[in-house]
Parts: C-alpha cells; structure tokens; sequence
C-alpha cells in the first residue's frame, strides 16, 4: 500500500476540506480494491493552415491575440481522405493539421476540450492556457473543389483567466474543460464553455459595417457641444473590413464547490446542466444568479465517500432525460418530471463484475471517463479506460456491444498506476449515423469501430502523416513474440502521447483529433 499511503498523504486537506474530492475517493477506491484482493496477490509497488504555434506563450490580462498575430502559417494544398474501415489498407487522408512547434509549446498549449457545432461548419477547440480558437469551415468552390472541408482560423479569445479564492486558498485554472455549442438562431453563434468553477455563454458575431454621422458625436467620437449643431442628419452605414468579435454574454459561477466536469445543453434550448464531482446543477441560460441543484451524491460524512460523478449528459429528444456517470463504472439515467431532486434514478445500468478477473486495478479501471447518447436517442455509449460500451436504454443488466480499445496494455496496468496514466480519462464519439465510433489511445492512436461491419482500424496522428496528401495507414500494435514489420512493439508505445478529446462532424465524415498540443482533421477522400 505504499502508493495509496504517498497519495493520502498528499491529499489530506490539502486543498481546504472537501476540495480534495478527487484525491480521497482516488484513496478510497485503492483502499477498498486493495482489501477486496487480500490473499490473492502482492499489491503493486490562413488559407490552409499546416502550422499552428504561438511563438511566445500567452498570458496575463492584455486582450487575447488575433488569429494573424498568433499565427505562423504555411500554404498547403492537401487532399482530403477516406474513412474506409479496411484493415489493409486506410485511404484516408490528411485533411489539415494545426499544429504548434514543439520547441515552444507548453503546458497552456495542450488542447484540453474539441467541439463541432450542429451544422459542422464550426470546430472550436479550448486549451489549458483558457483560450479559445474557432475554425471556420471553407466555403465549396466550383474552380478549386480540393479545398472542400478546409478549416481555417475563424476567431481566437481568452475564455477564462487564472483566479483565486481567497476563502479556500484555492487556486483556479483557466483550463477549458468543456465546450458546448448552441443551435443556431440567427446570424450569430453562440457556446458556452466552462473551467473548474465558472460557466460562460459567448456570442461570436461578423461586423462589416460600421455607423458613420452621428448628430451628437464628431468623427473621434467625441461628444459635440449641443450648441454647436445647427443640423440634424441621417446616420449611415458605411463598408468595413469583416471582424469578428467573440463577446460575454452570460457568467455562471458560484455554484459548484467542487471541479465542472461536463456540461450539456438541453433539447429545449433554454436550459443546460454543468456537473461537478459530487452534484449536477441545472441552469436557465437566461439566469445567472441561480440555479437549481438535481443531484447531489454528496455523503454527510465525507470520509464515506465512494464515488463521484463523471459526467452527466441530457438526451438528444427528451428534455426531461439525462444520464450520469460515476468513477463505479455504472451510470445512471434519471427523468426530471418524477422529483425535484432526482437523487433517485429511474434506470440503472451496471455490467456485473467476473470475479475471476477481478484485481487490485479493477475498480480504477472500471471509472467511466465520457458518457454520449446516440443521435437518435436510443443507445448509451460509455468509455472506460480499457473498453467502450453501447447499451440500449431497454436493457439495463449489461451493455448490447463491447469493444476492447487498448486490451494489450492489460499486463502493463502497475506500470500505467505508477506514472498516472491509468486516470487519464478518454473521450468517444458517435457518427453522424451512430454507426461508427471513435475513441482515442495511447502513442497517438485512435480507435474506431464499426458496429454494422464489426470491423476495427487502428490509425495515428503524427507529424510525419501530416504531409499533403498522406494517406493513413493502419496501425497494429505487438504484444509478444516475432513483430512484423510494420507492427510496433506495446513496450514502444510513447504513453506521454495520447488522444484523449475527438470530436466527429455531425452529418460527414470530417473527425478532428487533439493530440496533446496538436489538432488533426481528417476527411473523406474527395476524387
């Protein structure tokens, strides 16, 4: 038990109390799963941007740099790619990379959330330094039709800036932990995004227009003296070059103790929910004063505690419905019209555990990291750290499919607890069709899976597949034995390469992968 013992040590009030929620229930669980294996074993000791980099990094309270400031760009002309599921041999293609120099990346540059917009023609990505980049899809054109699904730079804000509660001594990052965009009304967009404590709602809107011959202003916009006007004249709208500007509009904060973890907007359009370790809030997007606590697991003595919420997500059809996830492996779907406080839940899904396969990582990997309803409102899917789930709503004592994301790395589990990478929590996504699925791994692998064919590919997202026009090829990786040529060794695997965020265009097969500092596109071949 010594690396429970070093961890409970580092998290014993250490951050004021109940702050360190994350730490005791981390404690508990190897605790409890050290217990439960006693006797069994010893316990383990732009046009198309290729470049996207900040030379400098970027902090502090200045307004946050213009997509041309921040950008080193270099003109490519790459083919988009096919996302065949043929294991011999991938045509898919590299559509764009944004990728930011190595040489001076840090840790604020590590893209930590990547969403489409309902329509496709958005991608936002939010990193740990708070900011936020928006990518605009290219416009088809009839004399350059290679250009289809090219994203560009379309509009970069700081979202969050670093602050600290005094009351707690607690510091608060500006890490984006999620973004969410709304379904579009107008002319403007709208997202909401979300660090440990705080929730924004940002308009982001074109301006080509500006007013000119103000009756009570001179062209500085300086007011007149009234006495000097002896005319009165029609303003009018004059020509500018397009800017765009990205401007708060709602902040809802104040309201969680512990760290948001997710968010989701409501079919209603009119409210959504942001999730923390231990409670779910629902919010009125037109209300930031309060708001409405539906779930609370928080126990009256903390030291009870055994789980936390991972994440929590509303139905696509059912405004009523939604669905959270627990570091337990079982989630839970609750209707908000039974009770105000939907501590108890209608459904409970949970698969029973073999005890023959049972072990002192058991219950650490059971954690589910990212919980998504399908499109059509039908099936769950949940990503642990080694498998992905569907289960139907009907069928709630196991899950309908079961998918092995990374099995090989099974005997590498002590290792993986020992540097950390064991927690990591890894996102999935369904297609456009909620026929395939992709989820992210290690050594900048990415999964996918499709559920008619049953067929799977590995593919990877590196520096060297991001030349024009190169094709993806499938990856397998060696667990023992004579490897073949082309297979890599898991004792190669670069594990401080990961993909943990993926994001899948709503209607085509354009995907966007963020690996580490880097974000990937890639697309259907176009001929």
């Amino acid at each position: 038990m010594t690396k429970c013992s070093k961890d409970a040590l580092r998290c014993d009030n250490s951050c004021g109390g109940d702050n360190c929620v994350k730490q005791r229930t981390k404690c508990a669980l190897l605790i409890k799963s050290a217990a439960s294996t006693a006797g069994i074993g010893a316990v383990p000791a732009s046009r198309t941007v290729s470049c996207w980099m900040r030379p400098e990094v970027w902090t502090g309270p200045a307004s946050p740099p213009s997509p041309s400031s921040s950008l080193i760009c270099r003109y490519q002309d790459p083919e988009p790619a096919d996302l065949s599921m043929e294991e011999e041999s991938d045509t898919r293609k590299i559509n764009n990379s944004f990728l930011r120099d190595h040489n001076y990346a840090t840790e604020a540059d590590i893209i930590s959330t990547v969403e489409f917009n309902s329509s496709g023609e958005l991608l936002a990505t939010g990193d740990k330094g708070g900011r936020v980049v928006v990518f605009q899809r290219e416009q088809e054109s009839k004399s350059q039709p290679q250009r289809r699904g090219e994203y560009n730079v379309y509009s970069t804000f700081q979202s969050h800036e670093p602050e600290f509660d005094y009351l707690k001594s607690l510091e608060i990052e500006e890490k984006i932990n999620k973004i969410k965009w709304l379904p579009q009304q107008n002319a403007a967009y709208f997202l909401l995004s979300t660090n440990d404590k705080t929730v924004k709602l940002w308009k982001i809107s074109e301006r080509d227009k500006r007013p000119e011959g103000y009756n009570l202003k001179d062209e500085d916009g300086r007011i007149k003296d009234p006495s000097t006007i002896t005319s009165l004249r029609v303003p009018v709208l004059q020509p500018m070059d397009l800017m765009v500007e990205a401007t708060a509009r709602r902040v809802f904060s104040n309201a969680h103790t512990y760290h948001i973890n997710s968010i989701s907007v409501n079919s209603d359009l009119q409210t959504f929910i942001s999730t923390d370790d231990l409670r779910v809030n629902l919010w009125n997007l037109e209300i930031t004063d309060r708001s409405f606590n539906i779930v609370d697991i928080k126990p009256a003595n903390m030291e009870e505690l055994t789980e936390v919420i991972t994440s929590a997500e509303f139905h696509p059809q059912q405004c009523h419905t939604f669905a959270y996830s627990s570091s337990k492996g079982s989630i839970r779907l609750c209707d908000m019209r039974q009770a105000a406080l939907c501590d108890k839940h209608c459904k409970y899904f949970e698969e029973p555990e073999d005890p023959s396969t049972r072990s002192f990582f058991s219950e650490i990997i059971s954690s589910i990291s990212d919980v998504k309803f399908s499109h059509n409102g039908r099936y769950l899917m949940t990503r642990d750290y080694l498998t992905v789930k569907v289960w139907d709503l009907q069928m709630e004592n196991k899950p309908l499919e079961t998918y092995q994301v990374h099995d090989y790395l099974r005997g590498k589990l002590c290792s993986l607890y020992e540097n950390d990478c064991i927690f990591d929590k890894f996102e999935c996504v369904w297609n456009g069709s909620d026929s395939v699925i992709m989820t992210g791994s290690y050594n900048n692998f990415f999964r996918m899976f499709d559920r008619n064919t049953k067929r799977d590919v590995t593919l990877e997202a590196s520096r060297e597949n991001s030349k024009p026009r190169a094709i993806l090829k499938p990856r397998k990786v060696c667990v023992g034995g004579k490897r073949r040529k082309d297979e890599i060794s898991v004792d190669s695997l670069d594990f401080s390469k990961k993909i943990l965020h993926t994001t899948w265009h709503p209607h085509e097969n354009i995907i966007a992968v963020a690996a580490t500092n880097n974000l990937y596109i890639f697309q259907d071949k176009v001929n």
